[in-house]
């Protein structure tokens, strides 16, 4: 299994942005250091009560001078509010600045508060939000002939058509960084599997509902011809002490602040839930409306394994059943939650990165 340090970058009490970006390089310098695979974080914006990060490019670029080991990336670009040049030209950058280690996450921005004050290149935002999905897959094809060569490239498809585009730098990686699209809907999946382009799924998403079509996808990918395995990431919040008791104890708060203040849209609270149990509803996934009915419940959530607090057995325990049963083989772990203090913090990094991650390294559960 490979494990992600996932950052929100959530606002936390008393704290400036300028603090939290301070402790969120100390995080990264802990989780290099003991042996995280990646270091992920969102592109959020105009919601100040949930994410202080709106620049994927400074998260990579501070994340640089902090890391020696670790791959990195956005978890995602939110495609529809770039010109995709700009896209293009900021991974071919950061790749040589991380010396060939960057990850490029895509996104198509679920959340129509984030389209809310962008121009979006002759579209209205109204278009921009209803063609995101398209808008995001179609960069995918366009990153490889961007970066397939060393000379100028064109490139047409159904949004955008470019001509003889000569690019200042091109990725250190070749042919091009590895792509990851967040992902369940299965024409997209589709897609990725084709194209050879990672996917994930958050903890929001029924696990059993999630094991067929992830099977499906890694059929596709393999039918495909790609080299290695696919990486299929599953998003949630963590929390490892010294027992069980302390981590239930301690995680709490956090758990319930992080789901019922926090995470969301709007201004944080019961609104955000029912807002987001109406998106699931409308979709007719009745499993995840359940789920996201339940959030701020952290004995439920802890009763069905949909978050990881305990001990390091424990939590070894219950990701070795969650992999198995969601069919994921990246942790997307977001460690910070709430108002918890950084030696609670950086302690529960510590033993993730010492015990968890070595008990369950050689650990395939596809």
């Amino acid at each position: 299994m490979k494990f992600a340090h996932f950052s929100h970058v959530w606002n936390k009490p008393d704290m400036t942005a300028a603090e939290r970006y301070d402790q969120l390089w100390r995080e990264l310098e802990l989780a290099d250091q003991l042996g995280f695979e990646y270091g992920f974080a969102v592109e959020h914006h105009f919601l100040p009560h949930e994410s202080w990060m709106t620049s994927p490019t400074v998260y990579c670029t501070g994340a640089a001078h902090h890391t020696k080991n670790m791959r990195l990336g956005p978890m995602g670009y939110i495609v529809p509010l770039y010109d995709p040049v700009r896209i293009l030209e900021e991974t071919a950058v950061l790749d040589n600045v991380l010396h060939g280690r960057l990850e490029i996450g895509m996104v198509s921005g679920i959340v129509p508060e984030y389209y809310s004050n962008y121009s979006h290149y002759g579209r209205s935002r109204e278009e921009a939000f209803k063609n995101r999905r398209e808008l995001t897959n179609e960069i995918v094809p366009m990153i490889k002939t961007a970066f397939s060569g060393d000379g100028a490239f064109s490139f047409s498809g159904p949004f955008h058509e470019l001509s003889d585009v000569h690019l200042s730098v091109k990725p250190l990686q070749k042919p091009h960084p590895p792509m990851w699209i967040q992902s369940r809907d299965p024409d997209t999946l589709r897609v990725l599997a084709h194209e050879g382009v990672h996917t994930g799924y958050l903890l929001f998403y029924p696990r059993t509902e999630a094991e067929p079509r992830y099977r499906e996808y890694i059929r596709m990918w393999d039918d495909a011809g790609h080299e290695g395995k696919p990486n299929i990431g599953y998003w949630t919040l963590v929390y490892v002490d010294e027992t069980d008791e302390l981590a239930v104890q301690k995680a709490t708060p956090q758990v319930n602040h992080a789901f019922g203040q926090v995470f969301g849209v709007g201004d944080g609270g019961f609104a955000d839930a029912k807002r987001l149990i109406a998106n699931y509803e409308l979709r007719g996934e009745w499993g995840a409306a359940e789920i996201a009915r339940n959030m701020t419940d952290v004995e439920w959530l802890m009763e069905r394994n949909l978050v990881f607090v305990g001990s390091p057995e424990t939590v070894i325990r219950q990701i070795k059943e969650a992999a198995t049963e969601g069919i994921f083989n990246t942790v997307m772990a977001e460690l910070n939650l709430g108002w918890l203090g950084e030696e609670d913090l950086m302690r529960s990094i510590r033993l993730f990165g010492e015990q968890v991650i070595p008990a369950l390294k050689d650990f395939e559960p596809y």
